[in-house]
């Protein structure tokens, strides 16, 4: 199902099944894709894995449901990982989409494991609202209604304008904090430094950054 997210961020396309998920954007199926972090008992049993200090599991935590950024997070070797996590999982690192967003929560909730990715299709950008996402799957369910979107009545669709795909961070094994890919949350900062600079300043991340 395609599916919406807060301006500024695009829909994404959401799944059980990860190959499914790959199939609708046209692209092999083996492909890795993001764990949707929506579940906080997922969480916990992925928080359960990482090659982080319990710190920085906490910085992990706050900057996928605060920030809603996807984020790229170390994971121990060895056995003990659910075989849920192998999708989003490559070389040693697992990637998680963070948006818990609180009007698509009673869709997510009954699906404690989900696979995602950006809604577009290879070479074009992710769909900003209900009529892109139609036009660019056409044989995917789309949930969502653009109707009054600009006077901000509808806060599932949103104008196409001014959206863009998450930011992509990556959390180092030392609590290093780095951007990955570009994105919603860092464009208004003239610099990826900018960006991290603004969320060292948070309160919320101070002391974990």
């Amino acid at each position: 199902m395609v599916l919406p997210n807060p301006a500024p961020l695009t829909h994404v396309v959401a799944g059980t099944d990860p190959s499914a998920v790959n199939t609708a954007k046209g692209r092999p199926a083996g492909q890795a894709v993001a764990l949707w972090s929506h579940d906080r008992a997922t969480f916990a049993e992925v928080a359960g894995v990482l090659d982080l200090s319990d710190r920085h599991t906490s910085l992990a935590g706050l900057l996928l449901e605060e920030e809603r950024v996807t984020l790229l997070v170390p994971v121990r070797t060895g056995p003990g990982r659910p075989e849920w996590l192998a999708p989003a999982t490559k070389d040693g690192w697992t990637l998680l989409f963070g948006t818990r967003w609180e009007p698509l929560l009673p869709v997510l909730d009954p699906f404690p494991v989900l696979y995602v990715s950006s809604a577009n299709r290879t070479g074009l950008p992710p769909a900003g609202c209900v009529a892109a996402a139609l036009e660019m799957f056409p044989s995917t369910p789309v949930l969502g209604d653009d109707a009054g979107a600009e006077a901000g009545t509808d806060p599932g669709a949103g104008a196409a304008v001014g959206r863009r795909a998450t930011t992509t961070l990556r959390l180092d094994r030392d609590g290093g904090l780095t951007l990955h890919r570009h994105g919603a949350q860092d464009h208004p900062y003239p610099t990826a430094e900018a960006y991290l600079a603004h969320l060292r300043d948070r309160p919320r991340f101070r002391g974990l950054l």
